[in-house]
């Protein structure tokens, strides 16, 4: 273990401690994050496998091939125990767990939540230091925030410098919708958010991204004005190249156009 530690570059670190968080990515995620050749990565990534920092697994799909999906391995495990001040026990750790996600009926769903923000820093990687993902939680560490007052998918802190060198940033909870579940239920997760609003004293905006415009459009009807800050935006197809940065949220409950992730702030009549 020491041997690896000693050969971890700061970015191979940063790769564990997001794989480990956010559960799995894949390698394109991975490529966006932190690269800027897929050849480059799939070396690093080899690396990273042949000394069990890294474990892999390929989901299965009706055409072709997937592409490598990559979890936390038993080394990389360790590292992180140790630079955390912590057993592997207290970090939580088993190699079958974190491959548990190779056959969970949620890997479709954590990989889009992760693409979310995948996305968003890609984008800022593209543009100056003025344009950043300041944070982003997961969904563990959101219920170890706020328990279960509300259980978003994950939670965003953005930042974007636009072209007159002002720098607006928002503040958000993502409701990464897949279409499976009964849109009352979804429109009624409101209530949660709504009472953690309370509790806390801060409107924190509710982002549902979701996989087609009727179902947006649907959801809109049933949500009308609810009482905390909430905007849609369609995730597939995406018809935006800056993604969810862009000009594609549609506030509720307020008549106008689509804005900019990092301008919603301002899109509400009550402060966001």
């Amino acid at each position: 273990m020491a041997d690896l530690a000693h050969r971890l570059t700061p970015r191979d670190r940063a790769i564990l401690g997001l794989v480990w968080e956010h559960k799995v990515l894949t390698t394109d995620q991975i490529t966006a994050l932190f690269f800027r050749t897929p050849e480059r990565t799939q070396q690093r990534l080899r690396e990273l496998h042949r000394h069990r920092a890294l474990s892999s697994f390929r989901p299965w799909t009706p055409v072709g091939t997937a592409a490598n999906h990559w979890v936390l391995g038993p080394a990389g495990a360790h590292v992180l125990a140790v630079e955390r001040g912590v057993h592997i026990q207290q970090l939580g750790y088993r190699l079958e767990t974190a491959l548990a996600i190779a056959v969970s009926p949620r890997l479709g769903h954590q990989l889009g939540v992760n693409d979310f923000f995948v996305r968003l820093r890609a984008h800022a990687r593209k543009h100056d230091e003025g344009t950043r993902l300041i944070r982003w939680l997961s969904e563990r560490q959101c219920q170890s925030q706020w328990r279960d007052r509300a259980r978003p998918d994950a939670y965003g802190y953005w930042q974007e410098t636009d072209r007159c060198r002002q720098r607006s940033r928002i503040k958000f909870f993502l409701e990464h919708d897949t279409g499976t579940e009964r849109l009352a239920s979804v429109a009624a997760k409101i209530d949660g958010y709504a009472a953690l609003a309370r509790k806390t004293g801060e409107l924190v905006p509710v982002l549902f991204w979701l996989p087609s415009a009727a179902r947006e459009a649907n959801l809109r009807t049933i949500l009308d004005t609810p009482k905390v800050p909430v905007a849609t935006a369609v995730h597939t197809p995406t018809t935006d190249p800056e993604g969810p940065a862009g000009p594609v949220w549609l506030p509720a409950g307020v008549n106008g156009a689509r804005h900019r992730l990092a301008c919603l702030g301002h899109a509400w009549e009550y402060p966001a």
